[in-house]
């Protein structure tokens, strides 16, 4: 049976942890596997799973995500579906911004009394999964449940950075735990599969996906004043409310980190992705752009996407965004290159050849680069050397940040002939 269900994906905060990435940019707006942006993986998995009536909250460096999605997500008039943005607003209830996720979503409520629905499913902006939300709406329903979190087993090191839920034989939640340290968390095992009790993946992390029914979430929010569903609404959820666990045994991370972006979007050249952008369709932007050239380059477990100049001697286990743009020469390994907005005139390029200043948009001839992200329109010049690694401290600089031993080279950066950063 269909379900009546609106979905509201969750636009994130400032994202600090993803700094330079999110310097001039919301969280859910950055590029992912060169052509998408991170909120296409959860409006995706709406249209999979058959809900096609989203709203998207922004509020922080939104511009780029509002122009995105304008130019992304646009139903036939004939159809009833939407991908409406709801922005952050001064109203005569309020002028402050949101102040969590539960605040963003209360403060938003008026905008849903016009669209039919009997559950609400809210999600975030920031994750790489594929998931068929209609399951987890019949389990919901099926179940009784006034609300449905979406759990994911882990080991115990990883459950130490995670909301744990602990949840008996017939998929309720008893209890909850921020981030517990790793003593405390031995006390919070759940009954898993056993193919996860044979991983040690014994605790149950929220993932911070939450299915409501229509009258439990407006009653929540009123009678509760706390501003975070994970931290406030939901422990005191399932003190009142049939609060239900979905475990979850598909591959899913959050974008929180530089490392966690850099491991899921290399991960993406693996033979056998855990996350396989071949298996369901991921929606986004349709850009009229060239096919990819490529000239004299060796290419191993590298995905090139559309309008592509390629003339690097190798690149090796790498992304190569939109519009990129590779000198002869170069050899990139482990790099995500998120490519270019826009392009420069190639009979000018190669009229200037070394002389341009500041150099063209891409990446010069004979330069070596690994262990990067390159972020849009950065523009590397001639022989220059890149190595990120663990050998690096964290840092910020005018052209780029080192976290966890990757070098980020910011958006619009210029890196000068003969550089060497991290050698």
């Amino acid at each position: 049976m269909a379900h009546k269900v609106v979905s509201i994906v969750l636009g994130g905060g400032r994202g600090t942890r993803l700094f330079p990435l999110t310097e001039q940019r919301s969280k859910p707006a950055v590029p992912i596997a060169g052509k998408y942006r991170l909120v296409d993986i959860p409006i995706s998995n709406c249209l999979n799973s058959g809900y096609n009536k989203i709203f998207v909250l922004t509020q922080y460096n939104s511009a780029s995500l509002n122009q995105h999605i304008k130019n992304s997500y646009n139903f036939s008039i004939f159809s009833k579906g939407f991908v409406d943005i709801l922005a952050a607003e001064q109203t005569l209830e309020g002028d402050r911004w949101f102040e969590g996720t539960a605040d963003a979503v209360r403060r938003t409520q008026k905008n849903l009394v016009n669209v039919d629905y009997d559950y609400v499913l809210i999600l975030s902006g920031d994750q790489l999964y594929q998931m068929d939300y209609s399951s987890l709406i019949d389990f919901h329903v099926e179940n009784g449940g006034d609300v449905t979190i979406a759990t994911i087993p882990v080991n115990g090191k990883d459950a130490t950075g995670f909301g744990i839920l602990k949840a008996n034989e017939i998929n309720e939640i008893t209890s909850f735990t921020e981030k517990p340290d790793s003593e405390e968390v031995l006390n919070w095992g759940s009954e898993v599969s056993e193919e996860m009790q044979h991983q040690g993946r014994l605790y149950l992390a929220s993932m911070g996906i939450y299915v409501f029914s229509k009258g439990v979430l407006r009653k929540m929010l009123t009678e509760n004043p706390g501003m975070d569903f994970g931290k406030e609404l939901i422990p005191d959820a399932i003190e009142s409310q049939k609060v239900l666990s979905y475990q979850f045994d598909g591959y899913w991370t959050d974008i929180g980190t530089i490392r966690s972006f850099f491991d899921a979007n290399i991960g993406l050249t693996d033979d056998v992705p855990d996350f396989n952008l071949f298996n369901e369709t991921v929606f986004t932007r349709a850009r009229m752009l060239p096919p990819s050239k490529i000239s004299g380059t060796t290419l191993n477990n590298t995905i090139v996407a559309d309008g592509c100049i390629l003339n690097g001697d190798k690149l090796e286990r790498s992304v190569i965004g939109v519009r990129s743009r590779i000198g002869k020469g170069t050899v990139i390994k482990s790099t995500y290159m998120m490519g270019g907005d826009h392009y420069e005139d190639l009979e000018e390029v190669i009229t200037l050849g070394n002389t341009q200043q500041p150099p063209p948009i891409g990446v010069g001839e004979r330069c070596y680069i690994e262990n990067a992200i390159l972020d849009k329109n950065c523009r590397i010049g001639n022989d220059v050397r890149i190595k990120g690694g663990i050998h690096l401290s964290d840092g910020d600089f005018s052209t780029h940040t080192i976290r966890d031993g990757i070098v980020v080279i910011k958006r619009d950066a210029v890196i000068p002939n003969g550089a060497t950063i991290g050698c």
